[in-house]
């Protein structure tokens, strides 16, 4: 994360006319509120342009806005950027503009905390008590994966990946959308509008890719690991090879959030944490937890080599194709886990197609995203796996991991987990959460800033 001082000394320095910060997970989002404070307390008079994954117009409205005297204006993607540029730069526009964006941005505010008022949710208990429910004795028993503890893979070979590759977020980098029924690949191929473009660099993709691996300018390294796991509540405990769940510490736990958005009253669907995929520690059924984490190294060398060359469409290209080619690991890795190193699946025979729909059995959630919003949940399994030791995959301050086409999650085998989105909580299961993670409310709250159903001010 750049720090904010070296941000505004830099916008000062080269007379810069708009800043633009970009944040791809939770924490830069308390950094883009700080930066927006200081520039009102340094009197700067610049127009903040906010985008990336984890921002939203909400959020620049409600969080951002308030700081900051000048304009500030969230970005949905680079491509919108140019034309909000060109409406502040032009002297005869801006003021006019600017007023329609405080007056759209109020109206935001405003239906957000109206919002706060309607929405209902149950208390952490009866959340609780609603959870995903499995009859772990009637069920077939948990199967044992074929090794315990961690294995490393050096070296990947990124032939097997190629075929793993899911093209159309690599057309999403180049603002190539089709019209249906022309979105997925490859029929963007046949959209009047963009099938040409996408040709194109589709094929210029395909012969770097050929470049990369032929004279192995990129890497892939990855770690998977399995070990003993039992529920206890919202909580998954994970234990030693040898040792006996009910009698024996963890050896770590990985922290679960609960669902607690009231659902419609006709809903009989549970309110869902990761724990409830894992046989409670009560039951006597013993059960397994995986982890992976893999990447694709030397993106960030080659891009910067081609910046250095001025030949950003090559530089967007590698950091496009070292993305695809992290996600085809995790996807390719996944397969090899369900049929031959955990083998609860030894006889799925899924193609591509299926796997990008998710039909296989068990899931891979990853820390900071829907079903576990919280990255933080990162340290413990690079602290459990021994990750960057491993692998050299390493996290940042801010958490996220380097390098950036990098993967990890958790690997579920229950027949019946499922993806879900854990959705704003209320104050009780924050609280509950610091005192399980040791952390304070403060701290918690700003980890999951997002998905806070309170204002925090």
């Amino acid at each position: 994360m750049t720090p904010c001082d070296k941000i505004l000394k830099a916008a000062l320095d080269h007379k810069a006319d708009i800043i633009g910060l970009s944040g791809l997970i939770t924490p830069s989002l308390d950094e883009m509120i700080f930066v927006a404070k200081e520039m009102e307390r340094l009197a700067i008079k610049i127009p903040l342009l906010i985008g990336g994954a984890t921002t939203s117009r909400t959020h620049t409205a409600v969080k951002i806005a308030p700081r900051y005297s000048a304009p500030v204006i969230h970005v949905l993607d680079a491509s919108k950027s140019v034309v909000v540029c060109s409406q502040l730069l032009d002297e005869n526009l801006k003021d006019e503009y600017f007023e329609e964006i405080m007056e759209e941005y109020e109206d935001i505010r405003q239906d957000h905390y109206e919002s706060l008022k309607e929405r209902r949710y149950l208390t952490l208990s009866q959340a609780r008590k609603n959870g995903f429910h499995i009859d772990w004795l009637s069920e077939p028993p948990p199967v044992k994966p074929t090794f315990l503890g961690t294995r490393v893979f050096e070296d990947y070979d990124l032939r097997k990946l190629v075929a793993y590759i899911d093209w159309k977020p690599f057309f999403d980098v180049w603002q190539l959308r089709g019209k249906y029924p022309n979105r997925s690949f490859p029929k963007i191929f046949e959209d009047k509008t963009v099938g040409e473009e996408a040709k194109k660099v589709y094929e210029d993709a395909q012969n770097m890719l050929e470049v990369l691996i032929d004279q192995k300018k990129l890497r892939a390294r990855g770690v998977v690991g399995f070990w003993p796991a039992q529920s206890v509540e919202d909580d998954i405990h994970l234990y030693a090879e040898d040792a006996t769940p009910q009698a024996a510490e963890p050896i770590a736990t990985f922290h679960g959030l609960r669902q607690q958005a009231e659902k419609d009253s006709a809903s009989t669907d549970a309110y869902h944490c990761l724990s409830d995929f894992i046989a409670p520690l009560h039951s006597g059924v013993r059960d397994y937890l995986g982890l992976f984490a893999v990447a694709c190294f030397g993106v960030e060398e080659l891009s910067r080599a081609y910046e250095q060359e001025c030949d950003d469409y090559s530089s967007i290209m590698v950091k496009a194709l070292g993305d695809r080619l992290a996600e085809a690991f995790a996807e390719e890795l996944h397969e090899r886990v369900r049929r031959e190193l955990w083998a609860y699946c030894r006889c799925e025979q899924l193609d591509v197609a299926d796997l990008r729909r998710l039909r296989y059995e068990g899931i891979r959630p990853a820390p900071g995203y829907p079903s576990q919003p919280d990255h933080s949940e990162k340290l413990t399994m690079w602290k459990l796996a021994d990750v960057e030791r491993c692998t050299g995959i390493r996290l940042t301050e801010s958490l996220a991991m380097a390098p950036a086409s990098a993967v990890s999650g958790l690997y579920f085998s229950n027949l019946k987990s499922k993806y879900f989105s854990v959705g704003k909580i209320s104050k009780d299961q924050i609280e509950d959460y610091a005192l399980r993670k040791n952390m304070s409310v403060a701290e918690v709250e700003k980890w999951l800033g997002p998905i806070l159903g309170y204002d925090t001010e």
